[in-house]
């Protein structure tokens, strides 16, 4: 029989991201509810998240990027979602082969790793070069989990526009996790997504 893959998002699937954009803006001095109420805003009108930025009327973001990540210091235990490596080994006890792929910088695949996530196969955008929603990310993952029918993974994601709309064209199992403030503010009209669920469990 072939094998059957779940594939995770890291960002909001596995990792609550409070504490990442909570160090944003203590970088830049702006207070936590008013950074978290605009970046709420951009997303509920469809922008990028990156143009919380110019909506805070900060133009070198980019310059403080090194300053967040030393203060930032990595991925921690608290920031893993309660339901990660629980649903993780529940997942591998039911036979599925597990994967790890997604939008982030290559250092978080050994925090992950240090954190007990330890899927088959784990990949992070930038050492892949290559992002999502672009397909070439979601052929890249295929060949990376030893290139399964398409129909055999779920991948598993919090945002329309990036996981599930670009898996599904991928002939993916598109599921669609419903927390975060993508999962909560993004929209699916065209019932694209094959499964919303509300956590990993």
């Amino acid at each position: 029989m072939a094998p059957r893959w779940v594939c995770l998002d890291v960002g909001e699937t596995l990792i609550d991201e409070t504490r990442v954009f909570a160090t944003w803006a203590d970088v830049l001095g702006v207070p936590r509810f008013t950074f978290a109420a605009v970046l709420g805003g951009v997303l509920a009108r469809g922008g990028d998240y990156l143009e919380v930025f110019e909506a805070l009327g900060v133009d070198d973001w980019r310059e403080r990027h090194g300053q967040v990540q030393e203060t930032f210091g990595g991925f921690q235990a608290a920031d893993l979602y309660a339901d990660s490596l629980t649903s993780m080994a529940a997942l591998r006890a039911d036979g599925y082969r597990l994967a790890v792929i997604a939008n982030q910088p290559a250092r978080r695949d050994a925090e992950l790793r240090a954190l007990g996530v330890r899927p088959d196969v784990m990949a992070m955008s930038e050492a892949m070069a290559v992002s999502k929603p672009d397909p070439a990310f979601f052929a890249q993952a295929l060949r990376l989990m030893g290139d399964p029918r398409p129909s055999d993974v779920a991948y598993v994601g919090d945002r329309v526009d990036n996981d599930v709309i670009p898996s599904a064209a991928a002939g993916m199992r598109s599921v669609w996790l419903r927390r975060g403030p993508w999962g909560l503010l993004h929209r699916d009209p065209e019932g694209v997504a094959a499964l919303e669920i509300r956590s990993l469990g």
